[in-house]
């Protein structure tokens, strides 16, 4: 899922995490998307790859993972992530189901083991990050799931490692690294300490 670049900065662009008017941009993306290969987007900043990135929460702990070097995804090894979350493909067309939510549910589902019920689910904000080449084609839906255990697992045991990690412990586990997890603890979580 893509939508023109021009069309979402058309009133402006952001860097970091942008908290207002949500529904303004969420209207955009839902009337304006298009699928398009990845291998043609990949590199071209003229389209923004929308992604669900769900921050995950238990009590005073946020689920932290990274891709290890068997992962495909080069650009982004090493780097610790906040959000689970991927592309949002055809597969989410559903009648009956907004597509942004569904896309962010199957990622969810793709991507984790969760033994516990989510308390909570809401959207928190939209990403913008051009500072590196991986983050300036994509467009972050930052959500935050909590839920009433810790007993959350990656599926990928090969190409990813996870953790929950306490809050005040986060700014440590990043402050050598750019990208989304960084500015989602720097304009979010950080305010919660």
């Amino acid at each position: 899922m893509v939508v023109n670049r021009e069309l979402i900065f058309k009133d402006g662009r952001w860097q970091g995490l942008k908290t207002e008017n949500l529904d303004y941009y969420l209207d955009l993306i839902r009337n304006n998307f298009q699928f398009r290969k990845r291998g043609e987007v990949e590199k071209d900043p003229s389209w923004q790859q929308i992604i669900p990135y769900i921050l995950f929460n238990f009590k005073d702990e946020y689920f932290l993972y990274r891709y290890l070097k068997k992962a495909s995804e080069r650009r982004l090894k090493d780097d610790w992530l906040l959000g689970i979350g991927g592309h949002i493909n055809p597969v989410d067309l559903k009648r009956d189901q907004d597509i942004l939510d569904a896309g962010a549910w199957r990622e969810w589902q793709e991507e984790i083991v969760y033994n516990g019920n989510l308390l909570e689910k809401k959207l928190i904000g939209i990403l913008n990050d051009d500072r590196r080449e991986v983050e300036a084609v994509h467009l972050g839906l930052v959500y935050l799931f909590k839920g009433d255990s810790h007993d959350i697992f990656v599926r990928e045991k090969d190409v990813l490692k996870g953790e929950m990690v306490k809050l005040q412990d986060l700014e440590k586990r990043l402050e050598n690294i750019g990208g989304w997890a960084q500015i989602v603890y720097r304009e979010y979580l950080s305010k919660f300490l």
